[in-house]
């Protein structure tokens, strides 16, 4: 069997890669990762507070927070707050390129192009077999259009295109007036892979402090839902590589994954909650499914769900809508 799969032009030896988090912050959880059967690992975010906090640039970002909630301000960590700054990110991608053989993806999280060009520079250097960009931006100056907001995305991503050799890939949210289009503009700028959906963490409110709180909820496999419909339609419309993430908890929801044409399924939520071992748990669910099914390769499934080759293709748009609202209110009566 065969579980081998391309991902941002990376050959790996299978199609789960766990995606950025805390778990990527220490060389031995790295390695545990590794021996799990990981085949690639994104490391933890570089955060371009971290590089840019004092230019002009990011100001005119937060200016915007500032104009109209100034408390948002609040929300950005101190320097001390981050766990590995500038030079110590270099360093741990250096010694975590000499300890395990798997590929080495570095992510950079922000949404200006700023002091980013430099440190994007120094990852390659240190060894980074690619590079995640998570463009992390929640417009809310309703004086901020959505083609200006788009503009963000794609200039960073020419920018770093022009300065790199490692492949690159988009994490996007899914809140794009058009998803599919702001996909093939991305594709058409130079994205080599796009990650979807990155999670924004919604803030809650402490009604005993009456305080806005951070808040920060795992995935469950129902978040699936919506990366993997946004996939399907994507899949061979769009000349990349595509990588889910949120919602890959069980074999089953990776297998969902691959046959919705991902190339990879991404984990966070399901490692956190249930440990690195967890992984072991689903590569093999993956191998028995695929033994049951007589599938010899991810090859094989990879994309046979998706909207290209589905019977119904509607399945995934608005005609399904209609079709779901009518069988709920069946079932109701």
């Amino acid at each position: 069997m065969d579980l081998s799969t391309t991902y941002l032009g990376l050959c790996l030896k299978n199609p789960l890669v766990p995606s950025s988090s805390p778990l990527g912050e220490e060389i031995d959880k790295i390695k545990a990762l590794e021996d799990a059967g990981a085949s690639a690992i994104v490391l933890p975010s570089l955060f371009e507070e971290q590089l840019t906090h004092e230019t002009l640039e990011l100001n005119y970002y937060t200016s915007y927070h500032y104009e109209w909630f100034p408390e948002a301000l609040s929300y950005f960590p101190e320097p001390k707050e981050y766990h590995l700054g500038p030079e110590e990110y270099l360093e741990h991608i250096r010694k975590a390129k000499e300890s395990v053989d798997i590929p080495i993806i570095a992510s950079l999280n922000g949404v200006t192009v700023g002091g980013w060009l430099k440190i994007a520079e120094q990852i390659e250097e240190a060894g980074a077999d690619a590079l995640e960009l998570n463009a992390y931006y929640l417009p809310t100056n309703p004086n901020l259009s959505g083609t200006r907001v788009e503009a963000l995305y794609l200039d960073l991503l020419r920018a770093m295109k022009q300065r790199l050799r490692i492949p690159l890939a988009m994490k996007l949210n899914p809140y794009f007036s058009s998803t599919a289009a702001m996909a093939k503009a991305l594709v058409e700028a130079g994205a080599d892979g796009l990650v979807l959906f990155n999670r924004f963490y919604q803030p809650d409110f402490d009604l005993e402090n009456l305080e806005v709180v951070p808040q920060i909820t795992l995935s469950t496999s129902d978040d699936l839902r919506l990366p993997l419909r946004w996939v399907a339609i994507l899949y061979s419309r769009i000349s990349c590589s595509l990588a889910i993430t949120s919602g890959i908890h069980t074999a089953e929801d990776a297998i969902k994954a691959l046959m919705a044409g991902a190339d990879v399924a991404m984990l966070c939520s399901a490692l956190l909650r249930n440990g690195i071992a967890h992984l072991s748990t689903i590569l093999r669910g993956i191998e028995a499914w695929m033994e049951k099914k007589e599938y010899i390769s991810i090859g094989q499934l990879k994309g046979s769900m998706s909207q290209k080759s589905v019977e119904d293709p509607a399945a995934f748009e608005r005609a399904n809508y209609m079709k779901s609202l009518h069988s709920f209110r069946e079932k109701a009566l």
